[in-house]
């Protein structure tokens, strides 16, 4: 089996490291933006766009199915991938994991890029997934960017910029 793996950079490591995992014997193909990372700030058309020139440079290699590892392309470029490459390559969105998350009946943050936060899509999963469960959206401006660079500084400050954003009863 071969399995492409999309992203804007080295967030992808996370989601091919998991696949791998699970499919040792799986062919990997990476297809990564690094000229356009993060996707995250982008507006909705230049990631799409940019989306799928990576889709497309890794269904020139034929494989059996396209895992987006990018929350914010899954909610803003998956129609538009879809439509290019399917039926012939199947194409797998990664999104927050609601569902999962609401189902200990808690309180739930959900951090993000801001470009994923409020976006329709992830409103629709908190509609459909969040069974009750209070949601609170964190955006979280400028972690994409830190972690797509490795700047442990920016990351410590991105996060305690998102906690401090988050509602005190979430655990």
């Amino acid at each position: 089996m071969k399995i492409a793996l999309m992203d804007s950079g080295i967030g992808l490591l996370a989601a091919t490291a998991a696949v791998r995992r699970l499919r040792p014997d799986a062919d990997l193909i990476l297809s990564l933006d690094p000229d356009g990372m993060p996707w995250g700030p982008r507006t909705p058309e230049d990631l799409t766009g940019r989306a799928l020139a990576v889709a497309e440079a890794a269904a020139a290699h034929r494989p059996d199915a396209l895992i987006v590892g990018c929350n914010t392309a899954t909610v803003h470029a998956l129609p538009a991938l879809r439509a290019r490459l399917e039926p012939e390559v199947p194409v797998i969105g990664t999104v927050p994991a609601i569902k999962p998350a609401a189902a200990g009946g808690g309180p739930v943050a959900i951090w993000a890029t801001p470009a994923t936060t409020g976006s329709p899509y992830q409103r629709g999963l908190i509609e459909e997934f969040a069974d009750g469960a209070t949601v609170t959206e964190v955006p979280c401006p400028g972690l994409a960017d830190a972690v797509e660079h490795a700047d442990e500084a920016a990351v410590a400050a991105a996060v305690a910029a998102a906690a401090a954003l988050t509602p005190d009863d979430v655990t």
